[in-house]
């Protein structure tokens, strides 16, 4: 007989019975501990973990990449994206197409019905997070995907499932309802071991935030324009507004403008620059990929080159910026970290946007030396001032917060930066 701790008393039945109910509660926790520990760092990322990353990602427009070997758990990832976006999303998925993954000289018919479906989710208003499930092995078909987003004004994600399994080809011939061999999952693993990296990271202004943006630009520019006291000192500005007598048209002269606000913090050039490597595997943007951040806003500004907004970046952020960001463009000057923070709002012609974050330097250089500038009134809820040489700084009263999401540039550079070589790699990173 056996006294439970409840007082009851157990013959040798309820004895056998109660050391089997114990076995098994033992083994059934010991064997769904993997699997729970498993789900939980499959769903370990920013867009499916962070409420602010969450909720702004649902009001913005965002293509999410899914690139991995088939049975890696990318229906299973895109599932749970679906159910955490819910109406605002879709998923343009390669298997419901009966698009098989395997290795290929040229980009198959099948893939002009799934291109279709993803064109019409680009164009609906209602759907700002898509999904797009596939290998994506194939530089040309990634590139075509990166030049379509960017077309549309889609920020882009690209994104390999955690499960620990994922590049193990063992275990993925039983899992993939394709029953590739050995040597097709083999021949598939090779690409996606390649490391690859964007164009650039940064922070990439979400829909609003962009809107927001815009309109202080718009109204920053044309009050600037009108100012008498800007009028005196416009030489290098000068393009006359047609519809206002001697206004001089900011607008049209910083007509250059990039698809998708955005603040740079590595230019990677695909992986050519010195550090692109080193920095695409520091913890923090690791963890921070995918992630939404609030950005402050100090400040606009203008050159005869550029039209930018300074931003202030809190410490958090300043994990993300390169420690030598400064230093590339004025390696004699003892820069703080982060003074090169900035959003081009719009350059001249033929002035490439990198040049923005260095005509903010020359702003700070001067502040650094003690130079106030000339006060020149208040206008758009700050105050204006100017530092010869057509330098202007509108100093913002109260910042600005605006959203904006940690990623890559995937696309092909813009007209306002350098243009890619053909023979250039592969633009694109994974964050595994």
């Amino acid at each position: 007989m056996l006294l439970t701790p409840s007082g009851l008393l157990l013959g040798k039945r309820g004895i056998t019975r109660k050391i089997q109910s114990t076995f098994s509660t033992i083994l059934s926790s010991k064997m769904s501990s993997p699997a729970t520990k498993d789900q939980a760092e499959s769903q370990n990322f920013p867009f499916l973990m962070d409420e602010q990353t969450v909720a702004t990602l649902k009001e913005s427009k965002t293509l999410i990449i899914l690139r991995g070997l088939p049975g890696s758990g990318k229906s299973y990832l895109a599932k749970e994206i679906q159910d955490k976006y819910r109406d605002s999303t879709r998923i343009i998925s390669a298997d419901k197409h009966n698009i098989k993954p395997v290795i290929r000289t040229v980009i198959s018919k099948e893939y002009d019905d799934l291109d279709k479906a993803l064109i019409g989710s680009f164009k609906k208003r209602s759907v700002n997070v898509i999904v797009l499930d596939d290998t994506h092995h194939d530089r040309e078909r990634l590139e075509s995907v990166f030049d379509t987003a960017d077309a549309h004004n889609f920020t882009v994600i690209l994104v390999e499932p955690k499960t620990q399994w994922r590049r193990d080809c063992n275990v993925l011939k039983d899992k993939s309802h394709w029953k590739l061999s050995m040597e097709e999952l083999k021949g598939l693993r090779g690409p996606l071991e390649m490391e690859v990296l964007p164009f650039y990271f940064g922070w990439f202004l979400t829909t609003a935030s962009m809107d927001t943006l815009k309109k202080l630009r718009h109204s920053f520019l044309d009050t600037l324009g009108g100012l008498k006291v800007f009028r005196k000192r416009a030489t290098p500005f000068y393009v006359r507004d047609e519809n206002h007598k001697g206004k001089v048209d900011l607008l049209s002269y910083f007509g250059q403008k990039p698809n998708i606000m955005h603040c740079t913090t590595k230019y990677c050039n695909h992986g050519t620059e010195p550090g692109s490597k080193e920095y695409s595997q520091l913890d923090a943007v690791k963890k921070s990929y995918g992630k939404v951040f609030t950005l402050s806003i100090t400040a606009l500004f203008i050159t005869p080159e550029t039209a930018g907004a300074r931003v202030e970046l809190d410490e958090q952020q300043l994990l993300l910026w390169p420690l030598d960001a400064e230093k590339e463009v004025m390696p004699s000057d003892n820069l703080p970290k982060g003074s090169r923070a900035h959003i081009t709002l719009g350059c001249a012609k033929d002035v490439k946007d990198v040049q923005t974050g260095i005509d903010l330097l020359k702003f700070v250089q001067l502040q650094g030396k003690g130079e106030k500038g000339e006060e020149m009134g208040e206008i758009c809820g700050g105050d204006l001032r100017y530092f010869n040489n057509g330098l202007w700084m509108l100093s913002l009263a109260r910042k600005i917060e605006i959203k904006a999401l940690f990623s890559g540039f995937y696309g092909k550079s813009s007209s306002t930066c350098e243009r890619r070589k053909e023979s250039s790699p592969l633009l694109s990173c994974t964050i595994a």
